[in-house]
């Protein structure tokens, strides 16, 4: 049984089921948003062992001892029902929950991708930087800062600079943008909550890396004759995205913070300069790869597939190498 974690808008979880459908393995998805309502769990423990099960709507069970595989993807808030109605009974419950499934998920002797605490650590923005960079990964020059002045020298230092988000929703969308020099007017506002600011790094073509397991799948998006050269999200409609051979030496350097950070996957961002670096941007844990895969080609959702269910593990090769350079370079 691989169990994956994810909801029914998942479009990336629908196209890896159709694919374990293929490879005629088992699996099951658990919304955690229909936890507690629809789910129930239990766990057992006694001298005579351990065990953990899930009872799934229409009378399923799922014994978790069996999962070899657990997909850590698109997790939803628990959802409390509504007649618990006060407040503080409602946040007791969400905190029951969370206790309960955390506990249980560090227990399971599964192949996590990812490991929730790995996963929710590898997200940090502050710290993947902190990390790549002591690894040796070329990164941007950083600041990271609540207080306006410090802003300020910063962007004196480096003139073009960028500036973006920790994170972003669907509600509250947040590009990545080059500060306009009418913008250093509103630098005060910082003080209301840190900012990311980087130099702004010149670059031939931004890289898409999707780490599966050991086999990492590069692309080259090519923004330089769109309309927003700064953020290749905002134009993917118009950018050229083709197969990338990455050296093998930074596929070196990808894979050592890939096990540093403990994760089996990742989709990680760089940027590949006039002068031939390949710089450290950021690295999502949970991050999309279908826009890539449409694109090129490359075989991500089968290469996710095939690690849930133990197949071709072994491929340690980078698999775009035998791609064409791509013609950006």
């Amino acid at each position: 049984m691989i169990l994956i974690l994810s909801h029914a808008r998942d479009e990336h979880a629908r196209m890896v089921q159709r694919e374990l459908d293929a490879l005629g393995a088992r699996w099951h998805q658990f919304d955690l948003a229909r936890f507690p309502a629809e789910y129930a769990m239990a766990f057992s423990c006694d001298a005579g062992g351990a065990g953990a099960c899930l009872s799934a709507p229409g009378g399923t069970e799922i014994d978790l001892a069996a999962c070899r595989a657990i997909w850590w993807r698109r997790p939803l808030p628990f959802e409390i029902a509504p007649e618990v109605s006060d407040p503080d009974d409602r946040q007791f419950a969400y905190s029951e929950c969370h206790e309960a499934l955390t506990g249980l998920w560090q227990v399971l002797d599964a192949l996590w991708i990812n490991d929730p605490v790995r996963d929710e650590q590898a997200a940090r923005k502050l710290y993947q930087l902190h990390l790549a960079r002591r690894l040796g990964l070329h990164v941007p020059e950083t600041c990271i800062t609540n207080d306006p002045d410090t802003a300020r020298r910063f962007i004196d230092a480096h003139q073009r600079v960028i500036y973006k988000t920790f994170s972003a929703t669907e509600r509250a969308w947040r590009e990545t943008r080059l500060l306009r020099p009418e913008e250093r007017a509103l630098l005060d506002q910082v003080r209301h909550a840190p900012v990311i600011f980087q130099r702004c790094i010149d670059a031939v073509a931004d890289l898409r890396i999707t780490v599966v397991g050991q086999r990492i799948y590069a692309a080259a998006i090519d923004t330089r004759d769109t309309e927003y050269q700064v953020d290749f999200r905002m134009v993917m409609h118009q950018a050229r995205i083709e197969p990338y051979a990455l050296p093998e030496a930074v596929a070196s350097d990808i894979r050592r913070l890939m096990d540093a950070l403990g994760l089996v996957y990742g989709a990680i961002d760089m940027r590949l300069t006039p002068d031939g670096r390949h710089v450290f941007l950021e690295i999502n844990p949970a991050g999309q790869w279908l826009f890539v895969e449409d694109a090129t080609g490359l075989p991500i959702t089968r290469a996710m597939a095939e690690l849930m269910a133990g197949i071709g593990e072994e491929a340690s090769e980078t698999e775009s190498r035998s791609a064409p350079r791509a013609a950006v370079v």
